[in-house]
């Protein structure tokens, strides 16, 4: 198999509102790759996230040092309403539920139009079957190992399958999507994830990257080395 470069991703949700500029400009100096945003509308999830603001912020901290690409995970019904915004906020990969749209495809060539590259977050339950036919025009893939919408919950084991199957596909029909884990992502889970399955992307939490003893540059070398 193999192995591509590690995508790590922190995900600025764990961040308190009144401090993240100053959280975003340490993460920046790390060798982190991508900024995981969370935009939630308290309809499709029952809690909400990030704004648009804060995308705005991160992409000025962002420009003036590292320059990271950020992604946005849109936990939001009709998605299509919200891409032209997201994008001019600053948005590199834009992600969306296929459950949250009639027509997720058209989503997904609308993000294209906007210059921006596409993502597919895919539930516990989602089945492979039902974004099959999107993968072509997809550029990166993400599983949700935990329900959406809440933080901090523990990796749900089923979901390994839905990686291996994932990266088989991708396999099988000569696609280059970025596969990429979201929710759980422990030292074990990531070492098993990344060397046996597949997957490249982590997105980071509590359990690896904040409210650790080391400072994000120690974290993120640490989580590199897994």
């Amino acid at each position: 198999m193999e192995m591509r470069p590690k995508l790590l991703c922190p995900s600025i949700l764990n961040l308190a509102i009144d401090n993240i500029r100053e959280e975003v400009e340490k993460l920046d100096a790390t060798d982190m790759d991508i900024y995981h945003v969370d935009l939630m509308d308290g309809t499709f999830v029952p809690n909400f996230g990030m704004s648009v603001r804060e995308l705005e912020m991160i992409r000025r901290v962002t420009d003036r040092g590292a320059r990271k690409l950020i992604d946005c995970h849109m936990m939001v019904m009709n998605p299509h309403n919200y891409i032209e915004k997201v994008a001019q906020a600053g948005a590199d990969i834009i992600y969306i539920h296929p459950e949250s749209e009639l027509i997720p495809s058209a989503t997904l060539e609308l993000i294209q139009m906007q210059g921006k590259k596409t993502g597919l977050i895919l539930n516990p339950c989602t089945a492979l079957e039902r974004v099959k036919d999107m993968l072509p025009i997809t550029d990166y893939v993400m599983i949700m190992a935990v329900n959406p919408g809440f933080a901090g919950r523990e990796f749900m084991p089923y979901t390994r399958q839905k990686f291996i199957e994932l990266n088989s596909y991708r396999e099988e029909h000569g696609l280059d999507y970025h596969l990429l884990l979201d929710g759980g992502a422990t030292k074990e889970i990531i070492s098993d994830l990344y060397h046996n399955c597949g997957v490249e992307g982590f997105v980071l939490g509590k359990q690896e990257l904040f409210f650790q003893e080391e400072d994000y540059a120690a974290c993120i070398d640490r989580i590199r080395a897994y």
